[in-house]
């Protein structure tokens, strides 16, 4: 098998992210959730999650990611978590920490409940309740960090970095640190949905981004075999792009509260895709026949240069939401590549930022 063939063939995918509710108490300016969110009406019952879950294993899925909104807003994540562990999948509880009580995280962990990431908006407190829209916010998650060590559940700190942060890359991994996180994820924000709302707000310069990336690199010498540090690099910054949730319909998928299914979170910001929905179809079907999912899939679709680049099986020509963005065409070439000929574009962004309220994230 050549190396192209490799790229283009049908893989089992191993990620499933389960948007079980798109409600939150939080308002984060950078949430990636798009701007016309599912109502509470429209959410999928525990029942049908449950098929799903069963259908994602089946399919090859080994770790489901639970996340919203705030998935502690559904009265019945303990059923949903429950599910998810029958079926046999590695559960991952993405929370903002608001919502979960003591004696619910309890009833998750006798439900299956395997790992806990809690987002956190920066190590300041008053800085992180007024970047989420909700006062008191810092402090409950704090509280709900105690309680998952507490439980020897592995506790995963994510933190997306902006102007507003940046510059406290130290302090923020001491912070996860003292929290007890067996891994902290330094994530740039990534400028989909509400964060290309709130992009000129949320936009760094490029000497804070490389002096970030620095401290980073010294942080995970320093503390090597304590903590495991992740970063997610700023795509305006990158010189390359990153293969977005590694290739289009390749190793993940994403189901909406409403039942719709993603080749990631983003993509339904791509006009002329129809995606299907788990009331409809098998999750199989989907994965394999849903012409949305095989829009993307591999490198045949790919244009020049990206078509004759080494790299091609490597980024697959980067983000096709990213790509569509910035230049109205979602096949092009990701320009956040410097070999992009629309590369300036990505330039002309990075270079505008506004001392501005954030437009808040709210349902």
């Amino acid at each position: 098998m050549t190396q192209n063939d490799n790229a283009n063939r049908l893989h089992s995918p191993l990620g499933l992210l389960a948007e079980l509710t798109h409600r939150c108490p939080l308002g984060c300016p950078y949430c990636s959730n798009p701007l016309a969110m599912d109502g509470r009406e429209d959410e999928l019952d525990a029942a049908t999650w449950a098929r799903v879950f069963g259908e994602a294993a089946a399919l090859g899925v080994l770790q489901v990611h639970l996340s919203g909104g705030e998935p502690a807003s559904r009265r019945d994540l303990v059923d949903i978590m429950a599910a998810a562990h029958g079926a046999g999948l590695y559960t991952n509880l993405i929370t903002s920490g608001v919502g979960v009580t003591d004696k619910r995280l309890g009833e998750l962990f006798d439900a299956g409940l395997d790992h806990v990431q809690i987002s956190i908006q920066d190590s300041e407190p008053q800085s992180a309740d007024r970047i989420a829209g909700y006062d008191g916010a810092y402090a409950r998650k704090r509280a709900l960090a105690a309680q998952v060590v507490a439980l020897k559940l592995p506790l995963t700190v994510n933190i997306v970095i902006h102007r507003a942060n940046i510059a406290r890359i130290d302090d923020l991994v001491a912070m996860a640190l003292d929290m007890g996180a067996s891994r902290v994820e330094i994530a740039h924000v990534q400028y989909y949905g509400w964060a290309l709302k709130n992009r000129a707000t949320l936009m760094p310069t490029r000497e804070q981004v490389e002096r970030a990336v620095e401290r980073v690199e010294a942080l995970r010498k320093a503390h090597h075999g304590r903590i495991v540090i992740d970063a997610v690099v700023p795509d305006y910054y990158a010189r390359f792009p990153k293969p977005c949730v590694g290739g289009w319909g390749r190793r993940s998928l994403n189901v909406t509260p409403a039942g719709r299914v993603l080749p990631c979170h983003a993509a339904e910001s791509i006009p002329g895709l129809e995606f299907w929905s788990v009331r409809d179809h098998s999750l199989r079907d989907i994965w394999e026949t849903n012409p949305a999912f095989n829009a993307f899939r591999g490198t045949a679709f790919l244009p020049e240069p990206c078509r004759s680049c080494e790299r091609r099986e490597l980024d697959f020509g980067g983000c096709r939401c990213q790509a569509f963005a910035l230049t109205g065409d979602a096949r092009a070439t990701d320009p956040v590549c410097h070999l992009s000929p629309l590369h300036h574009l990505v330039e002309e962004q990075a270079a505008i930022r506004v001392d501005a309220d954030y437009v808040y994230r709210r349902l």
